[in-house]
């Protein structure tokens, strides 16, 4: 069962974090508040789905200090930063190191909520993102070693013929590595194949680097 997303609202001042709790709560959101980040790194979960409402200036850890945090641990939950006028420089910081955005106190209630909603979707992206990858890595696991080898050769656009001559190999036995290996992966296609591998492989290393050439 999927956990209800939750707005993480994290800031020192009181009244802030329960103004925040009535404006998000009437909005029908889930909230929990922390008054630092230390306490809210102790209760959360990265399965947790939602978003982070953060302020930039606490002790004990700023807010980019806990950012910076979260990116250690491969947290991806989207944050929005907020922040007084005298920080907005500490604001654009963290966005440059992934945060969504920042808003400044005092805050437009509408603005704010609408930005909030943008961030949970953003968060739900995400995670089906990263079951999708989960799944490819699990079908990747199923290959054999030769099947790996054809795959790549088939993705960076060598034809069967190519690869026989390449591994060698006959052309029948390359054929079948190949079907096995379309077959296991689930690809109806070699450009949904190679969609795949980006999923897995962001940096593209195995992605073709021109078009395929025909085979003779």
């Amino acid at each position: 069962m999927m956990t209800e997303p939750t707005v993480f609202v994290v800031d020192d001042d009181e009244g802030i974090r329960e103004s925040l709790q009535q404006l998000l709560a009437a909005a029908g959101l889930r909230v929990e508040t922390f008054a630092d980040a230390p306490s809210f790194l102790a209760a959360y979960c990265s399965d947790q789905p939602g978003c982070l409402l953060l302020d930039v200036r606490m002790p004990y850890m700023s807010g980019l200090v806990l950012q910076a945090e979260l990116a250690a641990r491969g947290i991806r939950l989207p944050i929005i930063m907020i922040t007084a006028h005298g920080d907005v420089g500490k604001a654009v910081r963290a966005l440059k190191s992934g945060a969504m955005d920042f808003i400044e106190k005092p805050f437009n209630p509408r603005a704010l909520l609408g930005r909030v909603r943008e961030a949970l979707a953003k968060d739900g992206e995400n995670r089906s993102q990263q079951v999708r990858v989960e799944e490819i890595r699990s079908r990747l696991a199923l290959l054999s070693p030769r099947e790996q080898q054809i795959m790549r050769l088939t993705i960076v656009g060598l034809s069967n013929k190519q690869m026989a001559l390449k591994l060698g190999l006959s052309r029948k036995t390359v054929e079948l590595h190949r079907a096995h290996a379309m077959h296991k992966m689930e690809a109806q296609s070699l450009a949904e194949l190679v969609r795949m591998v980006l999923a897995v492989e962001p940096d593209g290393h195995a992605l073709p680097t021109g078009p395929a050439e025909q085979e003779a």
